[in-house]
């Protein structure tokens, strides 16, 4: 099964082209050249992406089997977030503020401050299997997972910190609200993308309609209208501006396909 989707209007971003993107409704082996989207929250799409596959609803479920916490991959932060709160169950107030489905949120091992999907995972399923976190490298914002994941499992502990929520709503609410793909850049260690960013004098600054944040320099925002070549334009520049003046690689968060 495919659907179109507009990913103008589909992505968090609000770039990219209509295209025909493969529907997943069964676990199966997929091409390395397939590239899942899942909610597409940071994504940035060409013009001309390679095959595009995401799962169906049937992987959307969430669960308590005894002492775990069994999770579709499809499944959105928000239904999680919301799931957990019920149960009083702690280590998931992040995703509140963290968009994205299950799958994307391992897959980049998305967090907030020390919170982070991996501090709570076990294992996940792909097609092959079950694979345990400890046979997953995982470091911040990084997974080294080169398959499909269809399903996680997570240890379960109560005390769901409404504290928690508090901190990382104020932390979201100070970001920018215009479309964008979340932090364009990981934060090298002991410093922040943003800072560097603002130090190369790229923060409102603008190429075509895609701009780095006036509010928060590492976010790369849709003005309205942006194209795929804009924010791109964008990404480069920074890295190479920053690359010149502090010595540092700047390492992409979002996903370019």
């Amino acid at each position: 099964m495919t659907r179109f989707i507009d990913f103008s209007k589909y992505s968090s971003i609000r770039i990219g082209p209509r295209v025909e993107v493969e529907v997943i409704d069964e676990i199966k082996h997929f091409s390395s050249e397939t590239i899942m989207i899942g909610g597409a929250n940071n994504l940035l799409v060409s013009p001309s992406p390679p095959p595009l596959a995401m799962l169906s609803k049937r992987f959307a479920s969430i669960m308590i089997d005894e002492d775990k916490l069994v999770i579709g991959a499809a499944a959105m932060s928000g239904r999680i977030h919301s799931f957990c709160k019920k149960h009083d169950i702690k280590g998931f107030e992040y995703l509140s503020k963290l968009p994205g489905t299950l799958g994307g949120l391992i897959k980049m091992n998305a967090g907030m401050k020390e919170d982070e999907i991996f501090n709570s995972l076990i294992m996940i399923r792909t097609a092959d299997g079950y694979i345990e976190k400890k046979d997953i490298a995982h470091g911040y914002r990084y997974a080294d997972i080169n398959t499909v994941v269809y399903e996680a499992v997570f240890h379960i502990q109560k005390g769901y910190s409404y504290e928690k929520l508090d901190t990382f709503s104020k932390m979201r609410d100070n970001q920018p609200s215009e479309p964008s793909a979340g932090s364009a850049f990981k934060n090298p260690e002991g410093d922040y993308a943003g800072r560097l960013i603002e130090g190369v004098g790229l923060k409102g600054y603008r190429i075509g309609n895609a701009m780095f944040s006036t509010v928060h320099a590492n976010f790369l925002v849709n003005l309205g209208g942006a194209s795929f070549e804009d924010a791109l334009s964008l990404i480069n520049l920074a890295k190479e501006k920053v690359a010149k003046k502090y010595g540092i690689i700047l390492e992409n968060e979002v996903q370019i396909v």
